[in-house]
């Protein structure tokens, strides 16, 4: 006997919309990264430690070097964060 297991179906602008307003991630970012996320951030050196804040959908929020600050803004914004490493 065969039994077919419910597999709720998502589509891909479902997807890219969760958690749209109200989860952002964190994340140390890359100086090769910061002109593709960041096109208007100033030089910066390649030697700092830099964090980020984006959407959930991937939308750049803050650049910062005090990873404390992507909290606060986060916070802020009324948005809940998560961390990726």
């Amino acid at each position: 006997m065969l039994i077919k297991e419910a597999c709720p179906q998502i589509s891909q602008s479902e997807l890219a919309h969760l958690g749209s307003g109200e989860v952002a991630y964190v994340r140390k970012i890359r100086h090769e990264d910061i002109s593709r996320c960041f096109p208007d951030a100033p030089d910066i050196d390649p030697r700092t430690d830099l964090w980020a804040l984006f959407a959930a959908d991937g939308t750049p929020i803050l650049l910062t070097d005090n990873r404390s600050s992507t909290f606060f803004k986060a916070a802020e914004d009324e948005l809940k964060t998560v961390s990726l490493h």
